[in-house]
């Protein structure tokens, strides 16, 4: 028999549901996490989820499957058979997330200190985007409190504020490459929250957290029993190497990390990114993934995959810091400071130097050199006065571009001269003088 939605609510504050049978179920056993779930969540038909019934099982190959929901397609169109793995799939039931994808995923990890079980740890989805929306949807319900860094990725803002959850936000600022923010402000804002959002290098300063600032943020999300919502699409990216976060003290189990293929591999039509944590975390996403995007294509998974075994070459890293290299000497040659980043492929720009704010700098650029940068308050209140500027393109198209940028900065610094008058102007004025004479009224002397 179920019981109302309200009384749901008041077990798991009182923390009671966690000795109901349905409690177990939903979270696999791991009722100590009932807290951090959303109501939409706990509100999820469970039993119909977990049964057969309704959500059947992906079939092995020597199974006749007759209730299979979309039809084999021809061979002669090029069909690849990698197995029925399209259907929507109960948590902790069938895998959505291919053997060898997880498995990729979980070597990588293994390299960063941090274990992760492939079976149980680890979702699919559809890229970094994808995987943001299954945490907000898991985790976040309308009212909450999610505290973000400023400036950061404004994917993070639009994602909370449509939730209906509320912002806090912690200024930072970049020293040496390196991200800063005041601990007693960020220990402030983070009482009372549900979920900590954030990235690491930083989009859009390209400022990686330093180890001492990872083990404080790990030390406070676990004490006040916080999510830690950890985008690591740009981690390829990242100057020196940091210890992983989510294998420091206390963070372990409070801590689900994203990723994708599109930042380090350009693949972004791929749409391939995952979340990795604690199973019960992962049980809860899985589940709000089925409700709005139930699978990733297993071609798409295969194919990072392989990706994955095959990680960024040296000379690739080398390629990347010598642009931004070159795009910081070409922005200062400007007379811009921009901030020096030690990671991710982006250049945090001030220009409040040229009297103009960031989107009037942006929206000018694009309309007088076809030049395309990121308005700064796009990514928070710190962002109003700056612009983001990314290298990640091609060699010539970053070059023909920083040349664009500065010949439209030389217009700005320049005071404008009145154009000298024509000699057609200076003949319409003298005819315009004598026309005006001729109509004044004639005076007589006595």
């Amino acid at each position: 028999m179920a019981i109302p939605f309200w009384l749901t609510k008041l077990l798991v504050r009182t923390r009671l549901a966690r000795f109901t049978p349905r409690a177990r179920r939903l979270t696999d056993g791991g009722t100590a996490y009932l807290k951090y779930y959303s109501d939409r969540v706990l509100a999820a038909p469970v039993e119909e989820l977990l049964d057969p019934a309704f959500v059947p099982a992906a079939p092995n190959f020597d199974v006749l499957d007759l209730n299979q929901p979309t039809p084999d397609a021809p061979a002669a169109r090029g069909a690849v058979s990698v197995g029925r793995t399209d259907a929507l799939c109960a948590p902790g039931r069938v895998p959505v997330t291919l053997p060898e994808l997880s498995k990729a995923i979980a070597d990588r990890y293994k390299q960063a200190g941090r274990t992760v079980n492939p079976a149980t740890d680890i979702l699919a989805t559809h890229g970094a985007t994808g995987a943001l929306a299954a945490a907000l949807d898991a985790f976040v319900n309308p009212g909450d409190r999610v505290v973000l860094f400023d400036p950061c990725s404004s994917l993070f803002n639009l994602g909370v504020r449509s939730r209906h959850a509320n912002v806090s936000r912690v200024p930072t600022w970049v020293e040496d490459g390196r991200l800063r923010y005041i601990a007693r402000d960020f220990e402030r804002a983070m009482r009372g929250a549900k979920m900590l959002v954030l990235s690491d290098p930083n989009n859009p300063t390209g400022a990686s957290l330093a180890n001492e600032d990872l083990e404080h943020i790990a030390w406070i999300a676990g004490g006040y029993g916080i999510l830690v919502y950890l985008d690591e699409s740009f981690a390829a990216f990242r100057g020196e190497r940091t210890r992983t976060f989510a294998a420091m003290p206390g963070a372990d189990r409070v801590t689900i990390t994203a990723g994708s293929v599109s930042q380090e591999f350009g693949q972004a039509g791929m749409r391939v990114g995952w979340l990795a944590g604690p199973r019960h975390l992962v049980r809860a996403c899985q589940l709000t993934a089925n409700l709005s995007a139930p699978y990733v294509p297993p071609v798409c998974q295969q194919a990072a995959a392989k990706l994955l075994t095959e990680p960024m070459a040296p000379e690739a890293a080398q390629r990347f810091r010598s642009k931004r290299q070159y795009t910081l000497d070409r922005l200062r040659a400007m007379g811009l400071e921009p901030e020096a980043p030690s990671g991710g492929y982006f250049t945090w720009v001030p220009v409040t130097g040229l009297n103009l704010d960031g989107r009037a700098f942006a929206e000018r650029l694009l309309r007088e050199e076809r030049v395309q940068v990121g308005p700064g308050v796009a990514f928070g209140p710190s962002g109003v006065g700056h612009v983001r500027v990314s290298f990640a393109t091609d060699d010539g198209r970053l070059r023909e571009g920083l040349n664009r940028m500065a010949a439209f900065v030389e217009r700005l610094r320049k005071p404008e001269v009145p154009a000298p008058k024509t000699e057609e102007t200076s003949e319409t004025a003298v005819k315009e003088k004598e026309q005006s004479e001729e109509k004044k009224p004639a005076f007589s002397r006595a």
